[in-house]
Formats: structure tokens, sequence, C-alpha cells
């Protein structure tokens, strides 16, 4: 039997916040888009939740519920150098460590428990060294014989709690037994609509329901997921790798914009902003894409494959200008976005094969673009990404886009 550890730290970019600005604690803060601007909330504080604000909620939504609350711009780069802090923690535990987003993560403890008195002083040991090491930042830690009741005890004993689940069956049915039917995974709202209608609430519901009745609700395949995970029977695996397989970059816009010029502009950014994040990752691109959001939120995407796997600045906005002038948008937009897909090692990428005339000015041609972007990330990396841009910002009365705003949906 393995024993599967869940971490998830305690509204994770706001703790940080309170904990940089000791004034805002015991406060209301939420990080995100102002509340007098498109945007959502990224994370919010407990005392924040109090009032009913949540993440992916419309900022200007959260402003209205909590008019006091202290709003905080996102600041990635910190947040990403506390989750490697954090990574770097979990992994002195275990090699077997699946990093599900910069906050939270699967450990598989099985072949280090014998390094340990018990499970118990194990999960303490992690649990009392996470805020010593991080500055008072706290986790909430599930501890189960899988990765499905590890996050359900994990998120029962938020915040900065500790819940290991028993391993016996009866137990464990017992421990499900109460809980609403949307803890399983894969129930969403349209699921849950489903099954609440014909009277399943609860997972103990799901545990005295035959599988066959289930499955007239919500399908063979999806009955026989939800009633193995209403009793406790998971075998994913904890996935210490995984292959990244596209990369974006989107902002959207403070009132709806119709500039093209200023549309343009923005592409350029964000694909500047998708290459240099190729480039830090060892990364190739073999297909671009476009994102266009409509003031009623229509979205339309357009893809085209590259020309060649890339990673340089030059070939991704050529192709994202091309897509831009291809969709022939009328009217305003109030969200644009770049991204690729389809990635590849750049060590492992096959080279790409021009005929015999050509091939010296594009091996030069690459080679110049190479050493430009390389300049341009130092330059940014010393200096601030506003340090060298290209185009005509002044020429519009729009601000420039900020690539990790968000967007409500």
């Amino acid at each position: 039997m393995r024993t599967i550890l869940h971490v998830d730290m305690d509204a994770f970019f706001a703790a940080i916040e309170q904990r940089d600005h000791p004034e805002w604690r015991g406060r209301p803060v939420v990080v995100g888009a102002p509340p007098d601007r498109r945007g959502v909330v990224s994370t919010a504080s407990y005392e924040a939740r109090a009032f009913g604000i949540h993440s992916a909620m419309p900022s200007r939504t959260a402003g209205r519920l909590c008019p006091h609350a202290i709003f905080v711009h996102p600041r990635m780069a910190l947040y990403q150098q506390e989750s490697e802090r954090l990574m770097a923690i979990l992994e002195s535990y275990t090699p077997d460590v699946e990093a599900v987003s910069v906050d939270e993560a699967f450990l598989d403890l099985s072949s280090v428990l014998h390094l340990w008195p018990d499970i118990p002083t194990l999960a303490r040991s992690l649990h009392e060294r996470i805020p010593r090491e991080l500055g008072g930042l706290t986790a909430s830690i599930g501890v189960a014989p899988n990765k499905f009741l590890a996050k359900v005890a994990s998120d029962l004993c938020k915040p900065n709690g500790l819940l290991i689940v028993p391993t016996d069956p009866e137990a464990i049915r017992l421990f499900l037994a109460p809980l609403p039917v949307s803890r399983l995974f894969g129930v969403g709202p349209i699921t849950r609509t489903h099954l609440e209608k014909v009277g399943i609430r609860t997972i103990g519901d799901v545990q005295a329901l035959a599988e066959s009745s289930l499955a007239a609700c919500v399908g063979p395949s999806m009955a026989q997921w939800i009633r193995a995970l209403a009793f406790g029977q998971d075998d994913r695996p904890v996935v210490t790798e995984w292959e990244e397989k596209s990369l974006s970059r989107e902002t959207t816009f403070e009132t709806d914009c119709a500039d093209r010029p200023f549309l343009r502009q923005t592409l350029i950014a964000l694909a500047e902003s998708v290459g240099h994040r190729l480039r830090a990752r060892g990364r190739l691109a073999r297909t671009a894409f476009l994102k266009l959001r409509f003031p009623d939120f229509r979205t339309i995407t357009r893809q085209k494959p590259l020309p060649e796997p890339t990673d340089s600045d030059r070939g991704l906005i050529q192709s994202a200008l091309r897509l831009f002038e291809e969709a022939a948008i009328q009217g305003p937009l109030r969200l644009i976005g770049f991204g690729v897909q389809n990635l590849t090692d750049s060590r492992l990428s096959e080279p790409f094969q021009p005929d015999l005339f050509t091939a010296g000015e594009l091996a030069r041609r690459r080679e110049r673009e190479r050493r430009l972007d390389h300049m341009v990330d130092t330059l940014r990396q010393r200096f601030g990404k506003e340090s060298l841009r290209r185009g005509l910002w002044h020429r519009s009365s729009q601000t420039s886009p900020d690539p990790e705003a968000g967007e409500e949906d």
C-alpha cells in the first residue's frame, strides 16, 4: 500500500504579501486586478474569503463585496521564488514529488517510510518545517493511501491543518460518506446537477447506488470512475516529470480596444514574452496560435504551423502578426493572446534543411537572431522588462499590456 501526502499552501500569494507587509496581517488582502479594472482575483486571504471573495472572481465583484480590502498586483517572480524554496523542502523528504502548481504538490512517501518512526512523525516534521523555513507561510497537509484521499484530507483541514486518513476500507467509506458529491474528482457543476436531480447529494449516496443505476445518470465511464472514488479507490501514481505542451500569454484591456496599431504592439509584446519563456526552458515551438475575445465575450482562436521549430522573437512576432491580419477582425477587442504549442526540446530538435543556395544566409540570419534575443533577455533581466520595447507605444492612449493580467469568464 502506498502512502501519499498532499501539501497545499494556505492562500499562498496573499500570505506572502501579508508576511512581507506586517501591517496587512489580519486584514482582507486580494491579489489580482484592482477593483476598478477588468480582471480577476488570483488569491484572497482568509480574511477576504469571509466576505465571499474567491479565486477567479471578477475583481469588480470582489471590490463590491469588500470595499475596504487591500488589492495587490501579483508579484509572480517572488511567488515563483518562494515556490522553488517550498519544492526544495519537499524534495528533501522524498524524490517522488509531483508539483501540481506553484503552491501544491503530491509526495509519494512509500520509499522513505523506513527512515521515520511512523507516518505521523514524518508528516508533523514537514508541517512544522514549512512555516519555519518560509517565514511563517503555512500549509495544509493530507496523508492517505492515494492521491484522491490525500487531496480531500488537505482540503478538509484548511487552513494550517494536518489530517491523516485511515487505511482500513470501512473506515475510508465512513470518512467519505457524509461529504458532498462535488468532492469527487470529475464531478463539476453540470455532473453534480445531474446527480442531484436523482437525489444523489453526498458520497454516501453514490456508495449506496448500484453502478448500473449511476451509469444511467452520468454514463458508464463516469459511473465507474466516481463509484471507485466514492469508496476511496484511486490508483493514479505520483508523476515526478511532465512535459509542457504549450506556452501562452494574454492581456485584457481596461477598455475595449479598436486601435489596430496598439493591438499589433500588444501582440508583439506578448510574442516576445512567449519567446523569452521558450528560451528559458530550452524549448522550440512548431505551432503558433492567436486568441481574440470580443466585448460580448465571444472568443475565437486561430493557429498555423511555424515554418520551422523556433524560439526566435522575430519568427514568433511575424507569425503572430500574420495570424492577426488573417483574422481580419472588425471592431474592438476585450482580450488578445498569443501562444505556441507542439513544443520540442531545443537540444533534440531535428535541424531544418534549407536548400543548398540559401543554407549559408539562413545560418547567418539565425545566428544574428539568436545573439540578439540573448542580448535582449540579458538586458531585460538586468534593467526590467520595460527597458527595451519594440514599436511606438506613445502613439496610443492605451496603457501598455501586462502579460500577467487576468480575465473574468
